[in-house]
C-alpha cells in the first residue's frame, strides 16, 4: 500500500531540517527548501535548484505542494481584479485586488463558504464547506502581488480579510498565515497594513487581544439595534451587541487600536433616524471610525441600496458626533463585485 503524499507546507521549518537529517543530509538543507516554499513562493520542487537532483527526487516522492490556481480572472473597468482560486480539491474561493492611486489591497478569502448566516450576502449562500490552511490563504496573497505587479506596476501594500468566510471562525490558521505573511522568512509585510474583518464574535475578539496581535481589526456592524442586526445577522441572537461591546472594549483596552465599523445603509432596513442614532451612540463606547459602504446588490430581494439622502444623513450626523466617518464606493460592479458571486457561477 503506497503511504499518502504529505502536504509540505504543513511543516514548520524545525520539522524540514529534521526531515533531512532523518535521510542523511545536512539540516540546513531544510532552511533552503523553507525559503523556497515560503519567501520565493515556489510550488514546484524541481525550481528549486540550489538542491541536487536526488535531493529534488526524494522530495517528489514523500511531498506534494497543495497550492493554488487562479481559475478565473475578472477585470474591471476601474482596475479592480476578482479571481476565482481553484484549491487542490477543486473547491473554489474567491480574492480581490483593490487599486487606488496611493495603494493596492488584496481582499482575501478565509475560508470556503461561511460559517455565519447573513442574509444579505452571496457567500453565506454556500455554506460553510471547510476551513482555509495558511497556505491557502498565503497563496491568495501571493497570487494579488504578482497580478498588482503586473497590471498596475506596483507591488502590494495592503491586505483586508473581507472575502469569503468568518476570519475568527477559522482563528489558527488566519492568524498562522498572516505570521508568514509579515514575517521576515515570508512576505515581510507590516501587520499595520493588514486588517482583518469579522462579523462579530466576542470571545474570539477578546482572544485576538490577549494574543497580543498586531494588525487592525474591522466588525461589519450594519445595525446598532439588537432586533434589526437579528433580522439581517440571524447568528447576532447568539452574539449580541452588549456582548459584542463589551469585547470590543476589552479589545481597545488591551491593544489601544480603534475599531473600524462597516456599515451598509438599506432601503427600508436600517435607514431611518433612531437607526442613525443608534450608530452614534454605539460608537462612543469605544474609540473608532465608521466605513459606510455602498452596497452590491445580490439580487432583486429585500436588500437595496439607501438613497443619497439617507446616507448624507448618517454622515452628517457621525460628524456632529466628531466620529471619523468615509463612504468606501463599490468597486468593480462590472465583475460581480460581491463577495461570493464569482464562486455562486462555478
Amino acid at each position: 500500500m503506497v503511504s499518502e503524499k504529505r502536504d509540505i507546507r504543513a511543516l514548520s521549518k524545525e520539522e524540514l531540517r529534521s526531515f533531512f537529517e532523518s535521510i542523511g543530509e545536512k539540516a540546513f538543507r531544510g532552511t533552503q527548501v523553507y525559503e523556497w516554499l515560503w519567501s520565493k513562493g515556489l510550488h514546484s520542487f524541481e525550481e528549486m535548484t540550489n538542491l541536487s537532483k536526488e535531493i529534488r527526487a526524494h522530495l517528489n516522492e514523500n511531498f506534494v505542494i497543495n497550492h493554488i490556481k487562479v481559475d478565473h480572472l475578472q477585470k474591471s473597468a476601474d482596475g479592480t481584479i476578482k479571481n476565482a482560486v481553484k484549491l487542490h480539491d477543486d473547491l473554489v474561493v474567491e480574492s480581490v485586488l483593490i487599486p487606488t492611486k496611493k495603494r493596492t489591497t488584496a481582499c482575501v478569502s478565509s475560508q470556503v463558504g461561511c460559517s455565519l448566516d447573513c442574509k444579505f450576502c452571496a457567500t453565506a449562500r454556500l455554506k460553510r464547506m471547510r476551513n482555509l490552511n495558511p497556505d491557502e490563504i498565503y497563496d491568495q496573497v501571493v497570487a494579488i502581488d504578482r497580478e498588482s505587479r503586473l497590471y498596475h506596476d506596483k507591488p502590494l501594500t495592503n491586505i483586508v480579510f473581507m472575502g469569503m468566510g468568518e476570519p475568527l471562525m477559522n482563528y489558527k490558521n488566519v492568524l498562522e498565515s498572516i505570521e508568514k505573511i509579515t514575517s521576515d522568512e515570508g512576505l515581510g509585510m507590516s501587520p499595520k497594513r493588514i486588517v482583518v474583518s469579522t462579523s462579530g464574535v466576542p470571545k474570539m475578539i477578546k482572544k485576538l487581544a490577549d494574543d497580543e496581535v498586531k494588525f487592525h481589526l474591522a466588525v461589519s456592524l450594519h445595525s446598532a439595534i439588537q432586533e434589526t442586526r437579528e433580522q439581517i445577522m440571524p447568528f447576532a441572537k447568539n452574539f449580541t451587541l452588549p456582548d459584542l461591546r463589551e469585547a470590543l472594549e476589552y479589545w481597545y483596552s488591551k491593544t489601544k487600536r480603534k475599531i473600524t465599523y462597516e456599515y451598509i445603509v438599506w432601503k427600508g432596513i436600517n435607514d431611518k433616524w433612531e437607526d442613525i442614532e443608534a450608530l452614534v451612540t454605539f460608537c462612543k463606547y469605544v474609540p473608532c471610525k465608521v466605513n459606510i459602504i455602498e452596497y452590491n446588490p445580490i439580487d432583486d430581494g429585500e436588500f437595496q441600496q439607501a438613497s443619497s439622502t439617507v446616507i448624507q444623513d448618517y454622515i452628517e450626523a457621525l460628524e456632529h458626533g466628531r466620529i471619523p466617518v468615509t463612504v468606501r464606493r463599490s468597486r468593480g460592479k462590472d465583475i460581480d463585485a460581491a463577495c461570493g458571486q464569482l464562486a455562486n457561477k462555478q
